[in-house]
């Protein structure tokens, strides 16, 4: 398709816009300082080093540079005691690190690495995911594995074939909102077993791991891949390298919230608070970033029955916030300056027993009174008027080719036209609000699954594929597509947003890593969190100039800061 442009080329960064970024951050005055370095490789760049203060529930992270030299700015630590803990693949910190920081002066704390022996349980689905022998479709239905927990489970494990053929079928019948420690089961229907392997006759029985149906290929594929056959693992573990020039140029804020079982799904810079959907509970949360406050509002629970949990999270013109609601079967309203939560559910006769909401439209809703959402349980798109209340149901819908399309994200335009992403094949679709016609373009890397996206200042379409590793550019006036693959394998990226400056920022779910994309030059600089972040939707803060984004899994939000 003509106009279309694929590039992985990367660009050299100026040696003097560093070495001015080097210089101003040496001058700056530090609460905290050292050196990172261990008896393999000298001094260390890239190692991850956090502080937090104790009873605090907000941990402070910088990363050592070219000369292992990490250091912490006067105004990110208070005056106290600090526990320290580092992240970087192959190495503990031996001991409890600790520092004494006091107002005025500037704690130093060396930082002396010991080599671990066990690597596995430090590396990141992605990790795992490269280090594995066998071919990339062998591997990719574990893409798909990664919503409710990482690859460590299933790998560090003594699972054989036989196991897993067992296992895998009943992974598919928890909503995705489930957590290892707390599954949610969904009911029976056409989403009720949600993963690709449904067992077959030929998967019942003693030889059932060897019948060569798509089940019995991925059990055997998994008990290849991890201990049932013995004490070591029969392949390299390769972590990828640690963080580099300006990757190191970062400044990090985590905040732990106040339910261990929270899921931080889709996090929202908004009027100077962040919000978050809990994606395994009915709340919508909020947080004072200055303070660490942290405010629950409950979301009614519509259908008792069905698995619990909040997904996409959007303003709306008038300072709201709707999230979508799942298999509860509707969408919400929180008005952000009074706390009261409304609820539009969708009517009955359209409800059946996996009907799922999860995605809503609301930025452009007062340009025709219309809320857009979707049920991922037949794949319609409907809209409810915010008015009256009144729900429409425009089903699955054609193209002029006769192709549908199975929507998952559904951002719109400022004429609040829809567009679709489809995460389950390769398209990009718009609705027209009007005419209701579908428009449907295909990017040209195979296997794209586009997942999440969101309007640029210039009105185009910037969004995650998924299945191809890559984050797209759609430009809605040529209705042309520009792709830019990852450098880092196994990336697949799930959101994907453009700032101001535009520069194009991505996240993972399995590799823990942030990666911002400069689509003018193509250059990629990949930042590593602190901790194992399963990261969804991400959100730019213009004015702090901060990336926010939810760990999933690990019960926190995390801002992230680029210094240059």
């Amino acid at each position: 398709m003509s106009g279309k442009i694929i590039t992985t080329l990367l660009s050299a960064v100026a040696a003097a816009a560093l070495m001015n970024v080097a210089a101003a951050e040496a001058q700056a005055p530090a609460a905290l300082t050292g050196t990172v370095s261990s008896a393999q490789e000298g001094n260390m760049e890239g190692v991850i080093v956090t502080a937090k203060k104790a009873g605090s529930t907000m941990s402070i992270s910088v990363v050592s540079d070219d000369k292992g030299r990490y250091a912490f700015p006067a105004d990110r630590l208070e005056a106290g005691r600090y526990t320290i803990r580092i992240r970087a693949v192959g190495y503990n910190a031996p001991g409890r690190p600790a520092a004494d920081v006091a107002a005025g002066k500037t704690a130093t704390v060396d930082l002396k690495l010991a080599k671990t022996d066990n690597i596995a349980p430090q590396l990141t689905s992605a990790e795992w995911m490269a280090s594995m022998p066998g071919t990339d479709d062998q591997k990719a239905f574990l893409q798909d594995c990664v919503g409710c927990h990482t690859l460590v489970r299933p790998l560090s494990s003594g699972f054989t074939a036989a196991d897993f053929m067992k296992i895998i079928p009943r992974m598919g019948t928890y909503a995705p909102g489930s957590q290892p420690q707390r599954p949610q089961m969904l009911l029976p229907g056409p989403r009720g077993n949600r993963g690709q392997f449904q067992p077959t006759k030929d998967d019942e029985g003693p030889g059932a791991a060897t019948s060569g149906s798509p089940l019995a290929k991925a059990a055997n594929y998994l008990a290849s891949v991890n201990l049932s056959k013995g004490d070591n693992y029969s392949y390299k573990l390769q972590p990828f390298p640690r963080p580099k020039g300006r990757a190191t140029h970062v400044i990090y804020t985590t905040y732990d919230l106040n339910r261990p079982e929270a899921m931080p799904h889709d996090v929202v810079f908004h009027q100077g608070k962040v919000y978050y959907t809990d994606f395994g509970s009915q709340y919508v949360g909020e947080l004072d970033p200055k303070t660490g406050k942290l405010t629950d509002h409950e979301i009614p629970v519509l259908k008792p029955e069905q698995p619990r949990g909040v997904l996409e999270l959007k303003p709306d013109p008038e300072g709201n916030l709707w999230a979508s609601m799942m298999y509860q079967g509707g969408i919400a309203r929180l008005n952000t300056k009074t706390g009261k939560v409304d609820t539009f559910k969708v009517p009955d006769k359209w409800q059946g027993p996996n009907t799922q909401e999860s995605m809503v439209s609301p930025e452009h809703w007062t340009v025709d009174g219309y809320v857009w959402t979707n049920n991922q349980e037949d794949h319609s798109i409907l809209r409810v008027n915010v008015k009256t209340g009144e729900w429409e149901n425009l089903g699955v819908l054609k193209d002029p080719k006769g192709r549908s399309i199975n929507g998952y994200d559904i951002p719109t335009d400022k004429d609040n036209n829809l567009f679709l992403l489809e995460f389950g094949g390769t398209k990009i679709g718009k609705i027209d609000a009007k005419t209701k016609k579908l428009t449907t373009w295909d990017p040209d890397l195979p296997h794209a699954r586009p997942r999440r996206g969101h309007f640029d200042t210039n009105g185009n379409l910037v969004y995650a594929e998924y299945g191809s590793n890559a984050v797209g550019v759609f430009d809605t006036k040529k209705e042309s597509i520009t792709e830019w693959q990852m450098q880092t394998k196994w990336q697949m990226p799930y959101d994907a947003l453009a700032n101001k400056k535009g520069d194009i920022y991505t996240g993972s779910m399995l590799s823990d890593r942030v990666v911002r994309l400069n689509p003018k030059t193509a250059e990629q600089i990949v930042y590593l969190l602190p901790s194992s972040t399963n990261i969804r939707r991400v959100d730019w803060d213009e004015g702090g100039q901060a990336l926010w984004v939810g760990s999933n899994h690990g019960n926190s939000i995390v801002k992230m800061e680029p210094l240059d």
